[in-house]
């Protein structure tokens, strides 16, 4: 199962779809807030992409809680963002994340094929 995360929800839908039609299960959420809510409840997914300008809570923060509450332990944790500074991305996985892409520099499929070839490495792990 993956969790997208974006306050955009054309994006949100448009990837959900891509990974969908590679058999994937797919949760969305609109906020951070509103996917740890999920992941306190139990959800327990294989990987959670996220955006990191959200309002409300913004990626970091979102890494950040994950990590406090050690939700989603086991996932994969990849930001999904057009911010593209070394600063934030050195940031991002000094929080956890394990992977950092940038959506203008890559179409959904991309996406989905390293989002899938990670799962693959990190379940090996």
């Amino acid at each position: 199962m993956v969790v997208l995360i974006d306050d955009d929800k054309f994006l949100l839908d448009m990837y959900a779809m891509k990974f969908v039609k590679e058999n994937f299960t797919v949760e969305t959420f609109l906020s951070a807030d509103q996917a740890l809510v999920a992941l306190r409840e139990g959800l327990a997914p294989d990987a959670i992409l996220f955006d990191i300008t959200m309002p409300s809570r913004d990626g970091f923060s979102f890494l950040q809680a994950l990590g406090e509450e050690k939700l989603g332990a086991h996932a994969l944790k990849v930001a999904l963002t057009n911010q593209s500074s070394d600063a934030e991305i050195e940031k991002a996985k000094t929080l956890g994340a394990d992977g950092y892409f940038v959506k203008a520099t890559m179409i959904p499929s991309e996406v989905v094929g390293k989002v899938t070839e990670l799962i693959g490495k990190h379940r090996t792990k």
